[in-house]
């Protein structure tokens, strides 16, 4: 059984780094690791495959932008056959202070468009999460523009945490392993 494990972000050089595009920097953390396969063009986004410990996995960033990622993620994961339960979401969220995790089952999209977007495709929520906290902007700062922002050299170290720390947990993903994450 395949596990597919999906980093969301938004493509493009202007994205690079930003706050919004923690789950591609997390699926870069962990194919480094593993030394997965290049990434290639497949289902609107960029994907690796491979195995690690006799388990195989998929690993997608979607290239549809952040409010369309569903359309990457059920192409995928309707070509591989890949049950819902065997998917695991990387996502920011501005609710959390920066450079904490939370992992969950299922749950709502807490306002993010890229959760929202696979919820509303696939017809449920009863996917595997891990959020990134990035914090919330100062009042003066528009939601849009925060998360679409390059943080601060402190704010990316705890983010550059949060996001090594992510690479232990989708190993136990991919091992069946329960993941365990303080909040």
């Amino acid at each position: 059984m395949m596990k597919l494990i999906v980093g969301l972000g938004n493509p493009g050089s202007q994205y690079r780094n930003t706050l919004h595009n923690v789950g591609f920097l997390a699926l870069d953390a962990l194919s480094s690791k593993i030394s997965a396969d290049p990434w290639r063009s497949r289902f609107k986004g960029l994907m690796s495959r491979g195995s690690y410990q006799g388990n195989g996995y998929i690993l997608l960033k979607p290239q549809t932008f952040m409010n369309v990622s569903g359309e990457s993620v059920l192409a995928c994961q309707q070509f591989y056959k890949v049950p819902i339960p065997e998917i695991l979401i990387i996502s920011d969220d501005i609710d959390r202070p920066v450079g904490s995790l939370r992992y969950r089952t299922g749950g709502g999209h807490g306002g993010h468009n890229g959760l929202r977007n696979i919820m509303q495709l696939f017809g449920v929520g009863d996917f595997h999460r891990i959020k990134i906290g990035i914090g919330r902007p100062d009042g003066r700062q528009k939601v849009a523009d925060y998360v679409l922002s390059k943080p601060s050299k402190d704010v990316a170290d705890l983010i550059d945490h949060a996001v090594q720390q992510t690479v232990e947990h989708q190993l136990d993903f991919i091992r069946d392993a329960t993941i365990h994450i303080q909040p």
